[in-house]
């Protein structure tokens, strides 16, 4: 039976930035629109924490009874590493997304804008699809423009949204940074386990586009967000505080070009998380007070 802390890593801490940055840039951005709902702010933190939390532990049950985590050379899994039973885990996924459903519903009820459950809906649906069900997205290369999709454009645009009513066009651009960056963690995950990936059929965008390619998609990944702050800087001149996500990002091009591989990247997965949260962080005050 997996223990309290064995559950926690099951969890995937170090994917929580990728939840907590865009809800960072999203309520900057209210704030300094003077359209701050710190309540409303607070719940799409918990959909955006919880649908994480939630695909992590779907992924952990869905690689797990398929077998492709048996040799995984990340992070321990629950159902693969046979500390807890598949159903169980599952169970966490369901109540994870429940929460985030129970929170979405809250915040449609206050705007009032009801199409906002169509959204709320798709995005448990490529929770779960990931790596769920017959034939997972996840398994065809399409986890990365999922994740761009859901935990950039939406966790960002929605955040601002459900406060303001509008989206601003700095607002769109720290999005597609978001989106970027939340792309970049998954590459390297799968960057990571690109051997054991392949051998499992598991045709992830690292296995499609091969090394070479995979490592040169992240720098471009990664460089979108410093782009994006010298871009908006012109109406917005506090979000070049975002740039100071370029400290972490050092150690991480730095193994990435010189082609470390398997677990030595894990600590580029870490640091890609530690510079997308600086420059949500970052840009969400030079949004609130630029």
């Amino acid at each position: 039976m997996a223990t309290p802390g064995q559950w926690l890593e099951g969890a995937r801490p170090r994917t929580l930035p990728n939840a907590i940055a865009p809800v960072l840039v999203g309520t900057g951005a209210a704030i300094g629109l003077r359209e701050f709902v710190w309540w409303q702010a607070i719940l799409t933190l918990v959909v955006s924490l919880s649908l994480i939390i939630g695909v992590n532990f779907a992924n952990d049950y869905s690689d797990g009874i398929k077998g492709t985590d048996d040799d995984r050379v990340g992070p321990l899994r629950l159902v693969g590493a046979k500390l807890a039973k598949p159903a169980t885990v599952r169970a966490a996924a369901f109540t994870a997304f429940g929460v985030a459903a129970l929170a979405g519903l809250g915040l449609v009820i206050a705007t009032g804008h009801w199409w906002l459950l169509a959204i709320g809906a798709l995005c448990i649906l490529g929770a779960w699809f990931y790596t769920g069900g017959s034939r997972p997205y996840g398994y065809a290369g399409f986890g990365e423009l999922a994740v761009f999709l859901f935990f950039g454009l939406v966790a960002v645009l929605g955040t601002m949204y459900v406060q303001a009513g509008f989206v601003t066009a700095t607002v769109i651009f720290a999005a597609i940074a978001i989106g970027s960056f939340s792309s970049a963690v998954m590459l390297t995950n799968n960057l990571r386990d690109v051997d054991t990936d392949a051998q499992t059929g598991k045709r992830t965008m690292a296995v499609r586009l091969g090394e070479d390619a995979s490592r040169q998609l992240y720098c471009a990944l990664t460089t979108v967000p410093l782009l994006v702050s010298v871009l908006t800087a012109g109406s917005d001149p506090l979000v070049l505080l975002g740039l100071l996500a370029i400290a972490p990002l050092f150690g991480c091009w730095r193994k990435i070009i010189t082609k470390v591989r398997g677990p030595a990247l894990i600590p580029v997965l870490r640091d890609t998380g530690i510079a997308m949260l600086i420059w949500g962080l970052m840009t969400g005050i030079g949004l609130a007070f630029g």
